[in-house]
């Protein structure tokens, strides 16, 4: 599998179907590659780029997907799949997850309200 979520909640989306504005949100958590995070510090996020590679994307900035209102929380490559992906926290409406997907942790946001959809090419 890409992913583990329950039935009929999982997603992928092509980015056209990604609509949005200005950055008007900081952008998420992301903790610099390194060691391991202990267990006391909770998760190392994996780095995440500033924009999309088209320059279309930014972290923090507010798009509409599928019809729902959300956040740039990650941009960048994922452990499930090929190529640059985005990964959305969702503020109107249901998501997937919380940034982390199958043991890795893109960005941090309520359980539930996390996506991933790919980057065009």
């Amino acid at each position: 599998p890409y992913f583990e979520c329950p039935a009929g909640k999982g997603v992928f989306a092509p980015a056209a179907q990604l609509a949005g504005g200005a950055a008007s949100l900081s952008p998420a958590m992301v903790a610099s590659s390194g060691s391991a995070a202990s267990k006391n510090e909770g998760p190392t996020f994996l780095p995440s780029k500033d924009k999309s590679t088209d320059g279309s994307t930014s972290l923090g900035q507010s798009m509409t997907w599928n019809g729902k209102k959300a956040i740039v929380r990650y941009i960048g490559g994922v452990k499930f799949g090929k190529g640059e992906w985005v990964g959305l926290e969702v503020t109107d409406g249901a998501g997937v997850h919380d940034g982390t997907v199958m043991g890795a942790s893109y960005f941090e946001c309520p359980a539930g309200k996390g996506v991933f959809t790919q980057v065009a090419k």
